[in-house]
């Protein structure tokens, strides 16, 4: 292990969980042991200056954990999957977060879209919590919750303008059709400890759901939102792709690696290099998916599943 920077680490390291099947419904890899990782969420934290290493949630525990020894922080992406060995994993990862924030390293974790839902479900510990919205394909603006302060959120760096706007103009995309409604989420106690509510939206029906989330102890944020899109995704046409928009997605994009940079993990350089997502090829998918433009696809055969 190098001297840590005392002005924070340079080169943070993210660790992006795969999500089961090729990201295009079995266009690309229809064989039940692949998983993806759409590119626009390596893009997203690499704009902010970090590297990625896939944490391919199939793979042994032992890789697994290995990987997990060599990140400053962990993304969890969106998708659909909500039971069997992916949940499992995402849950032991969770914990993982959890107790290297207790040991005293700064380790931050945020969770998209499906992300969310998962946490939700694991903190409230009722996996029939969510709710039906009309979510999917959505674009919708961001309601700041009142009375709430946003130093130390993923809204600090926002001007006094964009924030504004954030109320008024559809700066972001959702694509969900799970969520859950104010109410219900303060209404279980698991919940209302762990998280504070700095955002609500409305789905196509005009239902209000919580869409962002910051936790009140530990460098955990959830939103229902895509920020990965803006930037990055031009399959779906409701995708914000105005300048706003786009700076919306950064501002997140910078305030989820900067927190990654007080990370005091600081593992082996080659070790670093052999396992980075570079190691692997993105392939483009546009022509027959459903949303993405490239995905990494991993297709080991691991005997997990």
């Amino acid at each position: 292990m190098t001297d840590v920077n005392p002005k924070g680490n340079l080169g943070p390291i993210i660790g992006i969980v795969s999500h089961p099947s090729d990201g295009a419904s079995g266009r690309l890899n229809d064989d039940s042991h692949v998983s993806y990782i759409a590119a626009s969420y390596v893009k997203f934290v690499e704009s902010a200056g970090a590297r990625v290493i896939p944490l391919i949630y199939n793979e042994p525990p032992e890789i697994l954990q290995t990987k997990l020894n060599l990140i400053n922080g962990v993304l969890f992406t969106g998708g659909w999957a909500k039971k069997g060995l992916y949940t499992e994993v995402v849950e032991a990862i969770f914990k993982h977060v959890l107790k290297r924030n207790d040991a005293g390293d700064h380790f931050p974790l945020f969770a998209i879209c499906l992300g969310f839902e998962l946490l939700t479900m694991i903190i409230s510990k009722d996996d029939k919590i969510l709710e039906r919205f009309s979510g999917s394909h959505h674009a919708s603006t961001l309601q700041l919750m009142k009375n709430i302060s946003i130093e130390g959120t993923m809204f600090q760096r926002f001007s006094a303008d964009l924030l504004g706007k954030l109320s008024t103009d559809r700066l972001v995309m959702h694509h969900h059709k799970y969520g859950i409604s104010p109410e219900r989420f303060q209404g279980n106690i698991n919940l209302r400890n762990f998280f504070k509510i700095l955002t609500t939206s409305t789905d196509k029906d005009n239902k209000v759901y919580v869409s962002t989330v910051q936790s009140h102890r530990y460098p955990v944020t959830a939103v229902q939102w895509h920020p990965e899109k803006n930037a990055f995704e031009w399959g779906l046409s409701m995708i914000p792709h105005s300048d706003d928009a786009v700076q919306v997605a950064q501002h997140f994009a910078n305030f989820f690696v900067s927190e990654a940079r007080k990370s005091l993990n600081r593992p082996p350089l080659r070790r670093v290099l052999d396992n980075l997502i570079y190691n692997y090829n993105p392939t483009y998918c546009g022509k027959v998916g459903r949303g993405y433009d490239e995905v990494y696809i991993f297709t080991e055969n691991f005997a997990r599943i």
